[in-house]
């Protein structure tokens, strides 16, 4: 990835929250700072009513755990930090040893472009406490929102059954680390194409992009509008059609698509933006056929989602390119993921692990215990299962899951199933072990991944709940702990 330091900085260490800070200064005020501990990254739901989640954002981890350190102009700036008696709220003890912090932790990560699944951890942190404390809310922020964007991205891609989507977000992403962390989830998840040359640029992503309605106003006419882009840009030619009125916008770009043929270059298509889609669709599509343009694209674009796209191929809509915006970039009907990143261990000062499980009167909140992996298993065709289960004990044979929410739901794994381990060593004692597929790779996997689900997971309307559950021993091991812990509370 070529992140430009102007753009994000040499380190990002002041990306957190600042309770993270207030925390880890009252570790290292009780003697705990280096005290070893492992933090799992996960959800609960997945979005927009889904089954399936596309994990995404872990080369932004790494780029961000390469370069954490903390400045000395991130020290001066918590040196001037106030408690409520108006005295530092850090002593200088505390900000040397931040000065310090070399980045030590494991990191174990599910790779970009897996279908992830809730309360499965994406990322395992292992490390000193107040490394590891740091860390959460830029994890959380990179990976909630680039993962949210990426499943909404190949949510529009199932929708148009194949057909390319062109991502045309910037103007309406929420700010330019917006705009480009959207640019390139959205890629990922299966668009073809990106507007935004920058992201394009840092990312190796295809941009598209021809002409907006201020070209067709700047000229008397909208033939003489389209017959100059012709003669400058020949080998860009899609006419965006609806400035004036939309079906003699069409004939307009026939008109200048035959003298494009005559010189030998070739009219890409039109773009239709306003009004009625299905309808201006198919009436485009009879004209240029007529005009023996049959291979000419027709773009459309207008606050589209997957549930507009679907609406209009069920209405027989001629459309062959997508071109969504706000509503991909900014996740319009639900705006965050909801990431959390619980503590499931921490060593005593026996150096043995005691495991943590955060209680609630909501299951759904109730953290699992251990160090995490999770375990996919597969038959001759399909995805069949996952298993979380802890490292500190091998799973038996026969496996058998606990549906985390609901200990009735349980599921016998087949001895012959194959199985992935999804967590992958991503940093060992602070030291990168992990090779960074190219941005088309991932893109790739995510296709494969979601080629390798029951389709019913696809679905928009009352989607498959996949099989996901804790490892039998795991689930009997969490259950006892719930139970201590709420006698001594």
């Amino acid at each position: 990835m070529k992140l430009h330091k102007d753009l994000y900085g040499a380190s990002l260490a002041l990306l957190t929250d600042l309770y993270q800070l207030t925390m880890s200064y009252g570790y290292w005020k009780a003697g705990m700072a280096e005290k070893e501990a492992v933090f799992h990254l996960y959800f609960r739901k997945n979005p927009f009513q889904g089954g399936f989640t596309i994990a995404c954002g872990l080369e932004y981890v790494i780029h961000y755990l390469q370069n954490f350190a903390f400045t000395p102009d991130d020290i001066q700036y918590l040196a001037s930090l106030q408690g409520n008696d108006d005295k530092p709220l850090f002593e200088k003890g505390f900000l040397d040893y931040l000065q310090q912090i070399e980045f030590s932790c494991d990191i174990d990560a599910i790779p970009e472009g897996t279908v992830i699944f809730p309360h499965e951890p994406l990322i395992r942190v292992q490390g000193s406490i107040v490394q590891c404390q740091i860390l959460e809310t830029a994890l959380l922020n990179i990976i909630n929102f680039q993962s949210l964007i990426a499943t909404k991205a190949a949510r529009m891609f199932i929708a148009t059954k194949g057909e390319p989507v062109l991502e045309f977000g910037l103007r309406r992403a929420q700010g330019i680390d917006g705009s480009l962390a959207a640019s390139r989830a959205a890629y990922i998840g299966g668009c073809s194409a990106t507007s935004n040359v920058l992201a394009g640029k840092l990312f190796d992503i295809p941009v598209k992009g021809t002409h907006a309605h201020s070209w067709v106003m700047s000229f008397d006419t909208e033939i003489e509008a389209f017959d100059t882009y012709a003669q400058h840009l020949p080998n860009n030619c899609v006419f965006l059609v609806d400035t004036y009125d939309t079906l003699e916008g069409v004939k307009n770009a026939i008109e200048v698509g035959k003298k494009l043929q005559a010189k030998g270059y070739k009219m890409v298509g039109i773009r239709l933006d306003s009004g009625d889609l299905a309808y201006l669709s198919i009436e485009a599509r009879k004209l240029l056929d007529e005009a023996g343009f049959q291979e000419a694209t027709i773009v459309a674009s207008n606050d589209l989602d997957e549930n507009i796209i679907i609406s209009l191929k069920e209405q027989q809509a001629t459309i062959n390119v997508w071109g969504v915006g706000t509503k991909l970039v900014t996740a319009y009907d639900q705006p965050a993921l909801g990431g959390v990143y619980k503590i499931a261990a921490i060593k005593n000062n026996q150096n043995q692990w005691n495991y943590k499980v955060k209680l609630s009167e909501q299951s759904i909140k109730i953290s699992n215990p251990g160090i995490l992996q999770v375990r996919r298993f597969k038959d001759d065709k399909e995805f069949t299962a996952d298993m979380i289960f802890s490292l500190t004990s091998e799973p038996e044979n026969p496996n058998t899951i606990v549906d985390p929410m609901d200990f009735t739901r349980r599921k016998s794994i087949s001895q012959n199933s194959t199985y992935e381990d999804l967590l992958v060593p991503i940093f060992k004692k602070g030291k990168l072990v992990y090779q960074n597929p190219t941005i088309h790779q991932i893109r790739q996997r995510a296709s494969e991944q979601l080629n390798g689900f029951h389709s019913g997971i696809k679905r928009f309307v009352n989607p498959h709940s996949y099989p996901v559950g804790l490892e039998k021993g795991l689930h009997d091991f969490k259950t006892n702990l719930i139970l201590k812990l709420r006698e001594q509370n």
